[in-house]
C-alpha cells in the first residue's frame, strides 16, 4: 500500500487527482500507476484502470485471479466493473469514496471471489486528497 502512495504523490505532483495502484502477484509488484487523465486528456485513465492493463501485458492474460489491488482511494464503479471482468483475487483500499465509490452498489459490480479490505493507511489517502481538493479551490 505504500507504493500505492508513491503513487498517488506522483499523480499529485502532476496535478492530477492523487490516486494510485498497484497490482501484485506472488508478493511482487507487477504494475503499478496513478491517475492521469488530465495528462493523457481521458476519462477513463483511472489509476485502475491503467494497473490492470500493465498486469495483463505483464501476465499474458486479461485475468487477474491471483492478484492483489492495493489502491489509494475506494474504486469507482467504472475501475469496479473493469476488476470484476479482470477477476481479480483481492483488492485492498485507503479512503472509502461515499459519493462515487463501488460500495453502493458492491453486490452488483465485483467478481464473487474477489476479496475486499478497506482502510489499508486511509488516513494517509484521505490527508493527500483533502490536500490536493484544499489547493484546488484557492
Amino acid at each position: 500500500m505504500k507504493k500505492a502512495l508513491q503513487e498517488a504523490e506522483k499523480a499529485y505532483a502532476e496535478g492530477e487527482i492523487p490516486v494510485g495502484a498497484v497490482i501484485a502477484a506472488n508478493q511482487q509488484i507487477i504494475a503499478k500507476a496513478h491517475n492521469q487523465t488530465e495528462r493523457l486528456q481521458d476519462v477513463t485513465a483511472h489509476a485502475e484502470i491503467l494497473a490492470i492493463t500493465a498486469a495483463s501485458d505483464y501476465l499474458g492474460t486479461k485475468y487477474l485471479t491471483d492478484c492483489t489491488l492495493y489502491v489509494t482511494l475506494e474504486p469507482c464503479p467504472m475501475c469496479a466493473g473493469a476488476l470484476a471482468w479482470s477477476q481479480i483475487g483481492k483488492i485492498v483500499f485507503g479512503a472509502p469514496d461515499v459519493k462515487r465509490g463501488f460500495s453502493l452498489i458492491e453486490n452488483q459490480l465485483l467478481h464473487p471471489k474477489t476479496i475486499i479490505e478497506r482502510g489499508i493507511l486511509e488516513t494517509k489517502s484521505q490527508e493527500l486528497l483533502k490536500r490536493f481538493f484544499r489547493e484546488k479551490r484557492k
